[in-house]
């Protein structure tokens, strides 16, 4: 990364054990401000931390009742009752398993009539929530944050985009395994908004995100890498497994846990 960031890199064995350590992360962010304001991801990555999240609520070690948190993104064009709606993969994967009052829970609407009103409506949510402390963060195998797609330029705020094949074919799963059925329009927050969370945790497991992490790491600042834009944060965690970490430099690799 550039030299005006301070990256910390946190290299575990495997994938579980990332995410057991993710977990422990927040957890400890959480007992220092308990109405933390949090940003979370959707996808197949943050699976297993929220797994571990929810484990460390069940046994007494971490409480959501004053946190409140934002998703990232959101399909366009179904209700939040759809069963491909990230709303209801969050419910499944978090949300009902944790003592998060439903009042504190923010999500974008992606069956809005009016997609710029509820894009800007997401964005006054979150500057009346004081900012977002932590925002967690997974990495599409195209570098794509959030939704914000590879391409000449990005969004700065919440916005409607338009997805690219890889991502809706990477989410068709959700939708009974056909693309065809995966909306071809989200909304998202955009990178700005991302980048002013105080503090940027990255997730990311498996050999196939190694070079995205490399590229991120070592490589130039560009649009057509999203997730090269964490470069210009003052507080970045990369928490990889070894599988993740293996394309990036022997010195990034020996911070491990």
């Amino acid at each position: 990364m550039t030299d005006s960031v301070t990256a910390r890199f946190h290299v575990y064995p495997n994938e579980r054990a990332a995410a057991r350590a993710l977990a422990r992360h927040v957890s400890d962010a959480i007992q220092v401000k308990p109405d933390l304001v949090l940003g979370l991801p959707t996808g197949r990555t943050p699976v297993g931390f929220y797994h571990e999240l929810s484990g460390m609520v069940d046994h007494g070690r971490c409480s959501f009742r004053s946190v409140r948190t934002f998703n990232l993104d959101e399909f366009l064009g179904i209700p939040p009752t759809h069963p491909g709606s990230y709303r209801r993969f969050m419910e499944a994967h978090l949300f009902n398993r944790v003592d998060l009052p439903a009042s504190q829970i923010n999500f974008l609407n992606g069956d809005a009539r009016d997609p710029e009103a509820e894009c800007e409506r997401y964005e006054q949510a979150i500057a009346q929530a004081g900012g977002l402390d932590v925002q967690i963060l997974g990495i599409g195998t195209n570098g794509h944050i959030g939704f914000n797609e590879p391409g000449p330029r990005l969004e700065a705020r919440t916005h409607l985009v338009t997805l690219k094949l890889e991502s809706r074919r990477s989410n068709a799963a959700l939708f009974g395994g056909q693309l065809d059925r995966v909306p071809t329009e989200a909304l998202s927050m955009g990178m700005a908004t991302i980048l002013q969370a105080e503090s940027l945790i990255l997730l990311a497991h498996g050999e196939s995100k190694a070079g995205c992490i490399a590229a991120v790491v070592h490589g130039p600042l560009t649009t057509e890498l999203p997730a090269s834009f964490l470069q210009l944060h003052h507080d970045v965690d990369l928490i990889l497994d070894t599988g993740a970490a293996s394309a990036l430099t022997s010195e990034a690799q020996t911070v491990q846990r």
